[in-house]
Order: C-alpha cells, then structure tokens, then sequence
C-alpha cells in the first residue's frame, strides 16, 4: 500500500509542476448506486450510498485537465433470499477511501469529459441480514471486512456541467477491475465493484 500511494503522490507533484499557476480547488458530495458483479453472482441488486470529498483541477493543456481526487465513498450491494417461507434482506456495506486520477477534456466552455484510474482503499465493511422470523422482525450485523481484498482497482467514466462558473453536476461510472474478494476459495470467486456515481460541487 506504502508503494501504490507514493506512487500516486508523485503522480500528482509531476502533474502539479506542468503549470502550477492554473491550479484550483474543490469539493463535492453525492449519491451512489453500487453493487456487485461477477459472472457467479445472481439476484444482486443496488444499495444506495454517498460519496463526499475534495480535488484539484490542474491545466495541462489548452483543452485537457488533471484532476486528482480523494474521496470518502460507501458502496456495496443489496440482495433477497428466501428460507422457510420467510424473507431475508442482505446488505454487504462497504466504505472506501477512493482516489481517482481523471483527465478532463473541455467539450465546450460548461461541459467536460472525464476518464481515468481509481484506487480504493478499504476502511470497512459490514453484512446486515434483517427480515422477520415467525412473526418479529430482526436485523443482525456482522464485520466481514476480512472476505474483502485491502486495495481495489478501477477505471472510471463520466461527465461534468458546469451550472454557473464555479458549480457543477457530475455523473459518473466506476468499472471494478480487480476482484475484491478475499479469504480461503477467493481465488475462485469473481466479486468487482461496480459503481455510479452522482455529485455536486464547487471550485474555488
């Protein structure tokens, strides 16, 4: 992990130093809709989180920006089971410490383009099973942060509009690129995040 962040931190003091003068600053918050994928998942469906953060906007050309980002995010998936007639709802939540590193293209004086790498880093994660069993209802939560990987790869899509001159809409799609499944058998099991994201945010 110590390698993966000196690496990003470098990345960003190269970007910062091609023209330091057009640096500006931000923060933004939003809602996400994650789930899992994998080809051995069935009846997985979205569980709704948030992401809230800050990032830098660095020109580095006439129409191109980069744009490191370090953000708090809640992910995960929702999924139903049935057991003995009765209904249970299973809730795997996760949160990560994302840090995307996008690359904008001005499509015009409002509205960008935006793709690039993401690294998570996973700060926790939870199984919550409720229903109700013979009649009463319970909900039962367990910390499962040890069947998921510490680090996750992914590579980002969206777009920007700029409402005024300082705020923006965001939208925004994680593709998980590495399993985050972690544990005896992982090897066997294909488990990604895959996530959209909605934000608004200002620049300074």
């Amino acid at each position: 992990m110590k390698k993966v962040l000196f690496s990003i931190g470098l990345a960003i003091l190269g970007f910062s130093n091609v023209n330091a003068q057009e640096v500006k600053f931000g923060a933004k918050a939003g809602v996400n809709l994650a789930r899992f994928a994998g080809d051995d998942l069935e009846d997985v469906e979205n569980l709704l989180g948030f992401n809230v953060g800050a990032f830098a906007e660095i020109s580095i050309a006439e129409k191109f920006i980069f744009q490191p980002e370090l953000l708090y995010s809640t992910q995960g998936a929702s999924s139903g089971e049935e057991f003995g007639g009765d209904d249970f709802e299973n809730n795997i939540k996760t949160s990560y410490l994302n840090v995307p590193l996008m690359l904008k293209f001005t499509a015009s004086d409002r509205f960008m383009l935006e793709l690039g790498p993401q690294v998570g880093f996973l700060l926790s994660a939870k199984s919550e099973v409720k229903g109700e069993m013979d009649g009463s209802s319970f909900s039962v939560e367990e910390d499962v942060k040890d069947s998921f990987k510490s680090v996750d790869f992914g590579l980002n899509f969206g777009a920007s509009f700029y409402i005024v001159e300082n705020i923006f809409i965001a939208g925004r799609y994680n593709l998980g690129l590495s399993s985050i499944a972690d544990g005896e058998d992982s090897e066997d099991v294909n488990v990604k995040n895959s996530v959209f994201s909605f934000s608004l945010g200002y620049r300074f």
